[in-house]
């Protein structure tokens, strides 16, 4: 149920960030494809980002990890790549979705997270 409900977050997330960048398109049924394209993230994260991180630790390292950005621009891109109806039109481009993806997430999250740990708070005492 976390897995859906994180998804479902995620794709509302897609949804506000296209309408903010004029050069991320979230086309055909937009909801839909936002949901694939949460999906498709999720699974870039999880199988690709962990390997992509390891090959880079000298220069995540160097760039005081700034080189993650890069990394999550690279990831927005490739499911750019794999989701028909999601397109991003440069790595710049790429770059501010993921950070303003990032953003929108965690605003959409923190009535969650506060309720979570109102309720951990609570019933610790």
């Amino acid at each position: 149920m976390k897995f859906i409900l994180k998804l479902l977050v995620s794709s509302f997330a897609v949804v506000i960030t296209s309408y903010m960048l004029p050069e991320a398109h979230v086309n055909v049924d937009k909801f839909t494809t936002a949901i694939i394209v949460a999906f498709v993230l999720a699974l870039l994260n999880a199988l690709l980002k962990p390997v992509l991180i390891i090959l880079t630790i000298p220069v995540t390292i160097l760039s005081f990890g700034l080189f993650l950005l890069v990394i999550n621009a690279f990831i927005i891109q490739l499911a750019g790549h794999f989701v028909r109806g999601f397109d991003v039109d440069s790595f710049w481009w790429a770059l501010l979705f993921s950070i303003i993806l990032s953003l929108v997430t965690w605003l959409l999250e923190l009535p969650v997270k506060s309720k979570h740990h109102r309720d951990h708070y609570r019933d610790q005492y």
